[in-house]
């Protein structure tokens, strides 16, 4: 017999791997990638071992963290796209993504500061770009959203939440929340 079977991570694996990658998104988020190896490791409840094991670098943990950030947004994109109503799907959008980045505090800037090769970032945010763009363009075609609209505001908005600050993770997200709100509102034609 020569041909090898197929490789099956143990649930034990898979479930250390989801803690490790959870762990390592909320302290990247909150502190940047200065986070220590054997503080993810304790974060996770795993051994350094472990982590090093399902994450040999730092490197390959965080680029790792930063695409399930990115494909988060970009799932929210999609979902707004799929919205038979443009206008509930842009809200959509700018609530999900605005909270996103208040919850990121920084990560993907120190991300891409520490590691600027470790991802094509240019690719991803145009792909980006052009889908917030048919929305808005849904958006205004159907008269939710005001003409003058351009897609530097919602970039302002973003830039606005990550200077978010509260107590707990579910009160930073309550306030992008709320900031997205009345950033919707002024939105609205």
């Amino acid at each position: 017999m020569t041909e090898r079977l197929p490789h099956y991570a143990r649930s034990d694996a898979r479930d250390n791997r989801e803690r490790i990658l959870e762990a390592a998104g909320a302290a990247f988020a909150a502190e940047g990638v200065d986070v220590t190896m054997r503080d993810l490791a304790r974060r996770a409840g795993v051994g350094t071992a472990t982590l090093y094991r399902h994450f040999p670098t730092k490197e390959i943990l965080a680029t790792e963290a930063f695409t399930r950030r990115m494909a988060a947004c970009a799932d929210a994109v999609e979902r707004g796209l799929a919205d038979p109503d443009p206008w509930r799907g842009f809200r959509t959008v700018v609530e999900e993504v605005c909270v996103l980045h208040a919850l990121d505090q920084g990560f993907a800037s120190a991300f891409t500061a520490t590691f600027p090769r470790a991802v094509d970032l240019s690719r991803v945010r145009e792909r980006g770009l052009r889908s917030l763009a048919l929305l808005a363009r849904r958006a205004k075609d159907a008269g939710a959203l005001r003409a003058d609209f351009v897609l530097d505001d919602l970039i302002l908005a973003l830039m606005a939440h990550r200077g978010i600050r509260a107590e707990s993770p579910a009160a930073t997200a309550a306030a992008a929340r709320r900031l997205a709100a009345l950033l919707i509102r002024s939105f609205r034609a």
